[in-house]
């Protein structure tokens, strides 16, 4: 797919996808949704992509959905073009924050500037999130006539807590970095020219020292288990994990590096397939 509002670049086992429509606060669109997808599953077909950096240009990360075009009837269609089988077109920032959740790479964003509607949520599937100085967050979704969406009424709580939550979507008003530090909604605040290199940091930290197959699992495993009802669920997935993992040609190098005080050079690739540690999760679906 060639890209007309992100850019994708890839250096240093480090995927940056960069929201490009600076001249518009990099406003959401369905060319960027699908752009977004696509660029996801790149990070996922490389196997040279160990982590994943999302950020924005110019000053904002992303204004929200774009309303120059329809106005007042921007939602009316609902949010995007594809329908479900009972005829309910699915919400496109849900789509994206799908398809960032079922990753299997770590993704950092890097919000250099305001992130309002879905310019928020489609963050919340991120691992972490570091702010600029300069960012400013609103769920804003009830003063629009809407309510909150690209799943983040799951996500959301779990980030920061059900009152919290509760607060800035009733509100909806737009509050700046430090009171999302605060919230739990970010990790840490930088300066605006220290941003991106903070975010390459903990993606280089994650590339340079650990397994690619590991950290996927890890991932899976601790954002599926936040919806357990029962510590044994979690039990018997790290049980099935500690077995395939432990008798794996990773786990024997990531022992004998440690060992011999060296860099680990691990073998299994992402790609290879993750072994299934989950028999009894079913994927959801939207009929």
């Amino acid at each position: 797919m060639e890209y007309t509002q992100i850019i994708y670049d890839v250096a240093d086992n480090i995927a940056t996808i960069t929201l490009n429509r600076p001249e518009k606060l990099n406003a959401f669109t369905g060319t960027m949704m699908y752009e977004i997808i696509d660029a996801f599953d790149q990070v996922d077909a490389d196997d040279d992509v160990r982590a994943v950096i999302v950020t924005g240009a110019g000053r904002a990360f992303c204004a929200g959905a774009d309303l120059s075009g329809a106005g007042g009837e921007t939602f009316a269609e609902g949010g995007s073009d594809v329908q479900t089988k009972t005829g309910v077109p699915r919400d496109g920032g849900g789509m994206v924050s799908l398809r960032i959740f079922e990753c299997t790479k770590p993704v950092i964003g890097a919000i250099n500037g305001a992130s309002v509607g879905v310019g928020v949520t489609m963050t919340l599937p991120m691992d972490f999130r570091l702010a600029s100085e300069h960012a400013k967050f609103g769920f804003v979704f009830a003063r629009r006539g809407i309510v909150p969406e690209a799943c983040s009424s799951y996500f959301l709580p779990r980030i920061v807590g059900i009152s919290q939550a509760t607060e800035w979507c009733y509100t909806g008003r737009v509050f700046p970095a430090d009171e999302a530090l605060a919230g739990g909604l970010v990790r840490s605040v930088h300066a605006g020219d220290a941003l991106l290199e903070a975010a390459r940091a903990i993606a280089t930290e994650i590339a340079q020292n650990t397994a690619p197959v590991s950290v996927a699992l890890t991932r899976q495993m601790l954002w599926r288990m936040l919806g357990a009802d029962h510590p044994m669920q979690a039990h018997r997935v790290d049980s099935r994990g500690i077995l395939s993992r432990g008798s794996s040609d990773d786990a024997r190098e990531g022992v004998t590096s440690f060992l011999e005080k060296r860099d680990p050079v691990y073998p299994i690739k992402v790609s290879d397939g993750l072994p299934d540690i989950f028999p009894d999760y079913v994927e959801p679906t939207f009929d």
